[in-house]
């Protein structure tokens, strides 16, 4: 069994130092380019593993990049839709949206290069507001989803060479889609890896092969209907519902059903397993009514009510018709909520939520590594939350 441990071991590294050689060969910048390993971030379902590098030019500063290491596809056709799922990323160009530079193929398995955002994900940012007992400030989650529906609307509306729209959708909005960097408050939406685009001739995913976060899926998707652009409106507005609670809105509905809950049949398979079984969220899905939105918002004030009641329309007819129309309903919350809240309020509220959460560290961490300041313990966090109430 050790033998075999250190093999593996052995075999990683050799792979890890040929993708730096190879990564040097990109030269997606101008002069010779060094990469060193600094960590790995992400290893997801479907394969996937998620790389931290330090690129460097032999003249210039270091600088970080993240290496998605992806599953080689195992056909023609899907090995023309990632490099066009590459293709339609690269042309994204919106200060909210993580910048792709480069698709190389490693030792027969397609990597991308992309922009480091040096902060946590949403995702994170929720589990450590959940160890502390209280969600995150309502005017940061409202600028993080100000920000992101902004960055969508880009997306939704990018045209082609021919000038005619691209039809993209992102799929896959999800906390673990939306960074927010540490020292700035910049936001960024990340990884269009399961974007779908009505551009004709392009090779689509799979019939029955559902991509993405299902946890954050629209009905129309999960259910296998027509999409269009209102789908990631329903999904940005299931993230902001829970930034805003703490609880994901099936986990309202569970509690308030309080019986199990029959699967139904489901001619789809996930190519990341959720957090319930499949079956169970489609079912949920289908059963899921806007009393149960209702009662989900009942605690936010009237105007965020008003609009995650519109965002979860389970009828995209219902919802807002654009990610545009949404973001400037946002706005207005925000304004009301705090006006003038800005990226040095985000990066201010991140740090009190993060210094709240390090008190409980003995209780569990988030995935991510490295959110918690480093040699700090609880005793000596202790000062800074009592002169720092939230």
């Amino acid at each position: 069994m050790a033998h075999e441990k250190k093999a593996r071991k052995s075999a990683l590294a050799r792979g890890l130092e040929q993708l730096s050689q190879e990564l040097a060969r990109t030269n997606f910048h101008a002069g010779p380019v060094e990469f060193r390993l600094v960590r790995h971030l992400e290893g997801r379902d479907n394969g996937e593993q998620v790389l931290l590098f330090e690129r460097s030019l032999r003249h210039g500063p270091p600088g970080l990049v993240v290496v998605k290491r992806l599953r080689n596809p195992a056909s023609f056709e899907m090995r023309q839709r990632l490099r066009e799922e590459v293709l339609l990323a690269l042309r994204l160009r919106h200060p909210a949206i993580a910048q792709v530079h480069h698709f190389r193929v490693i030792g027969q398995m397609p990597h991308t290069i992309l922009e480091y955002v040096e902060g946590p994900s949403l995702d994170a940012l929720i589990t450590v507001a959940a160890m502390r007992g209280r969600p995150l400030p309502p005017a940061f989650a409202v600028y993080v989803a100000v920000e992101v529906a902004d960055a969508l609307h880009h997306a939704h509306t990018l045209v082609g060479e021919d000038g005619k729209p691209l039809g993209i959708i992102h799929r896959d909005v999800s906390p673990r889609n939306i960074r927010v960097e540490r020292k700035t408050g910049q936001v960024k939406l990340t990884d269009f890896g399961a974007a779908y685009s009505k551009r004709v001739g392009r090779e689509e995913t799979p019939e029955h092969l559902l991509k993405g976060d299902l946890m954050y899926a629209s009905p129309e998707y999960l259910l296998g209907a027509p999409m269009d652009v209102r789908a990631d409106v329903f999904s940005l507005g299931l993230v902001l519902l829970e930034a805003l609670t703490n609880r994901h809105l099936f986990g309202f509905w569970l509690v308030q059903e309080r019986s199990h809950l029959d699967e139904v049949e489901a001619n789809v398979r996930a190519d990341e397993e959720p957090d319930l079984p499949l079956r169970q969220m489609i079912a949920l899905v289908k059963r899921c009514t806007h009393e149960d939105v209702e009662r989900a918002t009942a605690m936010l004030p009237e105007g965020l009510q008003a609009l995650l009641r519109r965002a979860l329309q389970k009828q995209p007819a219902d919802r807002y018709a654009t990610a545009e129309e949404l973001c400037r309903e946002l706005r207005t919350q925000l304004h009301a909520l705090q006006p003038g809240y800005g990226r040095r309020e985000v990066a201010e509220d991140m740090e009190h939520v993060i210094t709240d959460a390090s008190a409980m560290r003995d209780l569990g961490e988030p995935l991510e590594g490295d959110l918690y300041p480093s040699g700090l313990e609880a005793h000596e966090l202790m000062p800074a939350m009592k002169v720092q109430p939230r």
